[in-house]
């Protein structure tokens, strides 16, 4: 891990809340939700790769 942040109790809450609403979208099932936001933030992690890496020229 490259970088720690820290939450002050607002931003917290707020997670906190945003975590609740995305387990209750998979019917209560955290291992679900924590399954589906590993494949997610995989397939952000390959776009923010494809975006910092050098571009060949298409001639």
């Amino acid at each position: 891990m490259d970088n720690i942040v820290t939450l002050d109790s607002r931003q917290e809450a707020a997670l906190h809340a945003i975590a609740d609403k995305f387990i209750a979208q998979h019917k209560g099932d955290a291992v679900k939700a924590l399954k589906e936001m590993i494949v997610l933030n995989g397939h952000l992690q390959d776009r923010l790769d494809a975006l910092s890496s050098p571009r060949r020229a298409t001639r």
